[in-house]
């Protein structure tokens, strides 16, 4: 499994915003600390939004604003805020997609891994991801 470009940059604005807790922070200086396009950024802050994980401010003092208390909010969610439910393959995401799921051992495997997957990214509260921007 590989997580888009757009989900990485996506857990870069929100950890980013949980370093700066109920501050509006500029798209511009998200897009130059995190190295993201800003364009990009604005269509992968439009679906965090409508995930209800950040707030969009518009205007001339807009920007972004983590709308989740970063010790409580996942990377679970954020990741499948951004990409849809994890499921690893198409039988275990949709079991009716392959008539052989209900006998088939390497689902399960697909399964297990993609239970490990999700309980380990569930573990992980954003508040507990740090940047170091010292190598700068």
């Amino acid at each position: 499994m590989r997580i888009s470009r757009a989900t990485d940059y996506g857990v870069r604005l929100v950890v980013y915003l949980a370093e700066k807790p109920e501050q509006i922070v500029p798209r511009s200086e998200v897009a130059r600390e995190m190295e993201i396009p800003s364009e990009f950024l604005a269509k992968i802050a439009q679906n965090l939004a409508k995930a209800g994980i950040i707030e969009i401010k518009q205007g001339r003092s807009g920007g972004y604003l983590l709308r989740r208390d970063p010790s409580e909010l996942t990377l679970l969610e954020v990741v499948e805020a951004l990409e849809g439910e994890i499921c690893l393959n198409v039988c275990v995401g949709r079991p009716e997609a392959c008539c052989l799921s209900n006998r088939c051992k390497v689902h399960l495997v697909w399964e297990a891994a993609r239970d490990g997957l999700r309980k380990l990214l569930q573990g992980i509260p954003v508040a507990k991801l740090k940047f170091n921007f010292k190598q700068k």
